[in-house]
């Protein structure tokens, strides 16, 4: 018996959008080489606590190449939109030329997990989503709707995936946060990240090995990121 019987009888509060559905499919494939050099789901920009704007954020994704990228500002889509514009323009001016990344939504929201404060990540949602719109103003909300359950269960009737960001970089143990957070329907878990900020970027050994058998225990979907805050894509700071 697996760990993920634990939650086997948790239905999620609405189906995938179409674009979450891609971006599942992706996920199922992802592995420790997969990022930065092919797919990044853990970017920030000037719009939250990054250091290169949106625009800067898709030049670097075409040098290197990527296929595929989420902006994950924290509590808002500024940085999102930005970068849809910039795409939709280059794709007027060069069309089927332009072989652009892949974009898909994406948000970091603050919550209250196990008594501590998480970063939980959610994407291919609905940008509209008017479930959505408390955690848009720049800022955590508080209340009940700061709990981590309220929060998987908005990005999940959004249409979106949703993660756990970096289970072992809180206070709390791993274990514990995902297992809470597994038995609230959350999609996956940030396994492959690199804590110590190393150049070239990898997943930190040792923890890695944790969250990964978490991820497999809980039957959770495992997605990668650098959590850029800094002016280069192909690590945090």
């Amino acid at each position: 018996m697996t760990l993920s019987n634990l939650t086997s009888d948790l239905k999620r509060p609405a189906s995938l959008s179409l674009r979450a559905q891609q971006l599942h499919s992706i996920l199922l494939e992802v592995d420790a080489t997969t990022c930065p050099g092919h797919y990044n789901f853990h970017i920030h920009t000037q719009k939250s606590d990054g250091k290169l704007t949106a625009e800067e954020v898709m030049l670097q994704a075409m040098d290197a190449a990527l296929k595929g990228l989420a902006i994950t500002d924290h509590h808002s889509l500024e940085g999102y939109w930005a970068a849809q514009n910039w795409l939709q323009d280059l794709c007027w001016r060069k069309g089927n030329q332009a072989h652009a990344p892949r974009l898909w939504t994406g948000i970091e929201i603050n919550a209250s997990l196990c008594g501590t404060e998480v970063h939980i990540l959610g994407y291919g949602f609905h940008p509209d989503a008017a479930v959505l719109r408390p955690y848009l103003q720049g800022r955590p909300v508080k209340g009940g709707a700061y709990e981590a359950q309220a929060v998987i269960h908005a990005l999940q009737a959004a249409g979106g995936l949703v993660f756990l960001a970096h289970p072992a970089r809180y206070r709390k143990s791993p274990e514990e946060l995902v297992a809470q957070a597994a038995r609230y329907g959350i999609d996956g878990i940030e396994t492959y990240y690199a804590y110590d900020n190393p150049s070239p970027w990898r997943p930190t050994p040792g923890k890695l090995e944790t969250v990964k058998a978490l991820a497999h225990g809980y039957d959770l979907l495992s997605s990668c990121g650098t959590d850029t805050h800094g002016k280069s894509l192909m690590r945090r700071l």
